[in-house]
């Protein structure tokens, strides 16, 4: 990692008047600058942990997540994640994508923490920022992470991103998969360039994506295609939705699932000025369809699921095509039914 001074905090921050921040947020004060460009800056973050324990109200398919990273480059407009950087005490939904935290020497981290998985229990990699994100291409955090994976049996890992730099890594994945249970969730949104470059403005294009999942079906490692979040007047057409799930068949994907879009204040801040000035016609709905609310009504979560179950049986995705993975078969059967759970 770079040597570079610290940068200095804020007025704000240093200022005795105001309370001295703790955890999280202390250690993000403290991270050295790393690289600043395209109005990304990067910063180390020292950790005391890699491994943290899932608490969510829903039963969700994996007990422990890693994030190599806090913050994402992708700056995908819908994102859910932004509120993460809150707990580093920074508020504005941009500082998420624009200030990329680089954790600190996570191959001994994991190693320290893994006795604290049980058998049975899932870890699931990249579930909050992109584990194959910009940063990753000079870091190589996850990269290490799996390297330590692979000098460990038994371990249950899904991985999850939207870039085909993952297919950089493939001798390691296929490494880890000899002696854990390995799964890859590809994100694919749309099919449509134009329309995915505004989604998300820094992620690989869809077509580099699913060529990404037929290298690593053709290698044998179990894959499967995410379209979430399902957008509802964006990205919902059966037309559209049927294209993804045609596209991740011919592609060799193993499984197919999608969730609907979810708003979390945060990311509403975001997502709804480019609604604005992106999808105006669109805008009032969404603000009426989400008053006080994340989640859409029951509903549409159901109609959803019925599509993607006709399409799936449609193009063949519908058996286990490898060794049984639970995280990566319950993920897709019934992520869009444990949601509906909340209501």
């Amino acid at each position: 990692m770079s040597s570079l001074p610290l940068l200095p905090l804020p007025d704000s921050l240093a200022d005795n008047a105001h309370p001295r921040l703790v955890g999280i947020a202390r250690l993000a004060s403290e991270g050295e600058s790393l690289r600043e460009g395209h109005r990304v800056e990067y910063f180390t973050l020292p950790s005391k942990s890699l491994l943290n324990r899932c608490v969510s109200n829903r039963q969700m398919p994996f007990t422990w997540t890693i994030n190599p990273y806090r913050g994402c480059e992708f700056a995908c407009k819908y994102c859910y994640a932004r509120y993460t950087h809150e707990f580093m005490e920074m508020r504005d939904g941009m500082d998420f994508e624009q200030k990329i935290y680089v954790k600190q020497h996570a191959a001994g981290l994991l190693r320290h923490d893994l006795h604290r998985v049980k058998p049975g229990e899932a870890i699931a990699l990249g579930t909050a920022t992109d584990p194959y994100q910009p940063a990753e291409r000079r870091y190589e955090v996850t990269r290490t992470i799996l390297e330590e994976f692979a000098r460990h049996r038994g371990f249950e890992l899904g991985i999850v991103t939207k870039s085909n730099l993952v297919v950089r890594d493939l001798e390691l994945l296929k490494e880890v998969a000899k002696t854990n249970r390995l799964s890859v969730h590809m994100t694919v949104t749309t099919l449509n360039v134009e329309l995915a470059r505004i989604l998300e403005p820094r992620a690989p294009r869809p077509d580099l994506r699913l060529d990404a999942v037929r290298v690593l079906s053709q290698a044998g490692l179990r894959i499967g295609v995410s379209c979430s979040p399902v957008i509802p007047g964006i990205t919902d057409s059966p037309k559209d939705l049927e294209a993804i799930i045609r596209a991740a068949a011919e592609a060799g994907a193993d499984y197919v699932f999608a969730n609907p879009l979810f708003l979390k204040p945060c990311s509403a801040a975001v997502f709804l000025p480019f609604l604005e000035q992106n999808f105006p016609h669109l805008a009032e709905n969404y603000r009426q369809r989400y008053q006080n609310r994340a989640f859409l009504p029951p509903a549409y979560g159901k109609r959803l699921s019925q599509l993607v179950t006709s399409l799936r049986e449609k193009y063949k995705i519908t058996r286990p095509r490898r060794e049984h993975s639970a995280f990566a078969s319950k993920w897709p059967v019934q992520a869009v039914e444990e949601q509906l759970n909340l209501f």
